[in-house]
This record gives structure tokens, C-alpha cells and sequence, in this order.
């Protein structure tokens, strides 16, 4: 059980579910709705998306809209922040033990939970790298390769890219990267 009184699988259930969309309140998905149709007006935009936040502060699409719209304004510190609370909200739902093993091959593929931590992982290095913060994209990366041995995330790339730059080769030359997988480590 956790401190609501719910238990975890509830938990997960219910955050698995806003993942992929459900559990939003009418108001709160016309508020990002509404947000969106003013993607060109974004001193419109942005309070919709906040109050979308507050109205709902633990469900995940309200911070995927944010982050998008930091992210797509290039306001990346920001969008670094959004993902940073919804892999903490990710965590929060998946329980306290998610990670000591590896999720299967079936969860990294499949479960919506799951791949959200993934992606948002495999976000946050990619934010990292972009602000200059290899050692931080660095440590994502490395928890992403343990938990997603696999690859069914795509973050190899980014690894790749990542240990060129951490050997200081940033040729044109050697721009060949696996098609899929983290190579050798």
C-alpha cells in the first residue's frame, strides 16, 4: 500500500490508463485542447496548459503537453523540468522496487507504464545532451541500456552519439551507428 491507502497495482492501473489518455476530466482535456488550438498565441497557451497542470498534477498528459510546449518553443531547462516530474510521478506509480530487475522483454514492448518511464528517460538524456550535460545523459543513458537491454526504446542512438562525443570524436567520418542496440559496452 502506499500513503493514499491505494496499492500500488491501483496506482499503476490508474497512471498505465492516464498514459495512454484516460482518466482526464472533461475540463482538464479541454483545457490542453483549447491550449493546442493556440499553439500560435503561446502567452495564450501556456496558462491553459498550467492550469491543466493544477487541475490535474499527478496525471501524465497534462506534463507531456507541457513539456511539448516547452520543448517546441526551445525553452529546453523547462522542458528538462516537465520531464524530470513526470519520471518522478512514473516512478511514484510503477512502486519502489520498479528497476532492482529489469522489466521483461513483454514490458519494455508493451506495458504503458513502463514505456513511459523508458521514453521519459530516453527524453531527459536527450534534454541533458542538448543543455550540455553529458554526465547527466551519461548516468539516463546507462539506466536506460540496464533496464532496456534490448533497445525496444531507441535510446542506443543517443548512446552512441554520446560516447563519440565522451571520446572526443566528432568527425563527419564516423557518423556509422548500429541500426538497432547499445553495441558493445
Amino acid at each position: 500500500m502506499n500513503a493514499t491507502g491505494l496499492h500500488f497495482d491501483d496506482d499503476l492501473a490508474a497512471f498505465a490508463d492516464g498514459v495512454i489518455g484516460g482518466g482526464l476530466s472533461p475540463q482538464v482535456t479541454a483545457l490542453i485542447t483549447q491550449a493546442g488550438l493556440l499553439r500560435h498565441l503561446p502567452q495564450q497557451a501556456l496558462p491553459l496548459l498550467e492550469q491543466a497542470r493544477a487541475d490535474a498534477p499527478r496525471h501524465p498528459a497534462p506534463l507531456i503537453a507541457l513539456y511539448r510546449f516547452y520543448f517546441y518553443s526551445h525553452q529546453l531547462a523547462k522542458a528538462r523540468a516537465m520531464g524530470e516530474d513526470a519520471l518522478a510521478i512514473a516512478r511514484t506509480a510503477l512502486g519502489p522496487d520498479f528497476g532492482d530487475v529489469p522489466p521483461g522483454d513483454e514490458a519494455t514492448r508493451g506495458d504503458a507504464a513502463v514505456r513511459f518511464y523508458l521514453f521519459t528517460l530516453k527524453g531527459l538524456a536527450y534534454l541533458n545532451m542538448r543543455l550540455g550535460d553529458m554526465a547527466e545523459a551519461h548516468v539516463m543513458l546507462s539506466e536506460l541500456r540496464r533496464l532496456d537491454p534490448q533497445d525496444h526504446v531507441g535510446a542506443a542512438l543517443l548512446w552512441h552519439v554520446l560516447t563519440r562525443h565522451e571520446k572526443g570524436d566528432v568527425s563527419e567520418a564516423n557518423t556509422a551507428y548500429p541500426v538497432r542496440g547499445w553495441g558493445t559496452p
